[in-house]
């Protein structure tokens, strides 16, 4: 459909909406240690309202749509999102954390929301502490569990920040020996207020120089 075709000629078939911009950590690369200033309840868009922009694009082509935040399990009206969603034939996915992953199983599997990225930058308590200034490791690797024994299909989102978690590139690659899990390395970005320096970042070429 041309609706959706670029000036470079390439056709769009993927849709990303972020449901919210909450979140119940507070990852110091994303965002300022006091939080953000939210926008009012009516500024975002409803069930309905998601499901009619969804349709829109689904018409014109797409047929991967993934649900972002924030952390998009904090939308109280999730279950009532997805099935909306599930209505359009397409694939639907997820980008979270994986705190509620428990309270909201039960409504993936029915919806057959089966591609879950999940974001999880180290494999040490209290390092994930240091990052996130949240107490919830364990309920994340406990979700990571919940997914896997349930057939979920797995991708782990690690961003890398040198000084801090780069010497855990070799023990996430690792885990892909024994769990059916893909590893994304992702770019440490700026935004503002996340202190964020070129010498913090990590290339591609001392990840494969550590891999090799």
């Amino acid at each position: 459909n041309a609706v959706l075709t670029d000036d470079f000629g390439r056709k769009h078939n993927y849709l990303r909406i972020s449901l919210i911009e909450k979140c119940n950590l507070r990852c110091t690369y994303c965002m300022p240690a006091d939080g953000i200033v939210l926008s009012p309840k009516a500024s975002l868009m409803t069930a309905d309202e998601i499901h009619a922009i969804a349709q829109t694009f689904v018409n014109n082509g797409v047929d991967k749509i993934r649900l972002t935040g924030g952390e998009p399990l904090l939308r109280k009206d999730f279950p009532e999102i997805i099935a909306k969603l599930a209505s359009l034939k397409t694939e639907i996915s997820i980008t979270t954390n994986g705190i509620l992953i428990n309270k909201h199983i039960d409504v993936l599997k029915q919806f057959n929301v089966k591609k879950i990225n999940l974001s999880l930058d180290t494999l040490v308590a209290s390092k994930f502490h240091s990052i996130t200034l949240r107490n919830q490791f364990q309920s994340v690797i406990d979700n990571l569990h919940l997914l896997l024994n349930n057939d979920f299909k797995i991708k782990v989102n690690v961003v890398l920040i040198k000084g801090f978690n780069e010497d855990e590139i070799i023990d996430f690659i690792k885990l892909t020996q024994f769990l059916p899990i893909s590893i994304r390395f992702i770019e440490f970005m700026p935004f503002a207020g996340n202190e964020w320096d070129k010498s913090k970042m990590v290339s591609q070429k001392e990840i494969l120089d550590q891999v090799q």
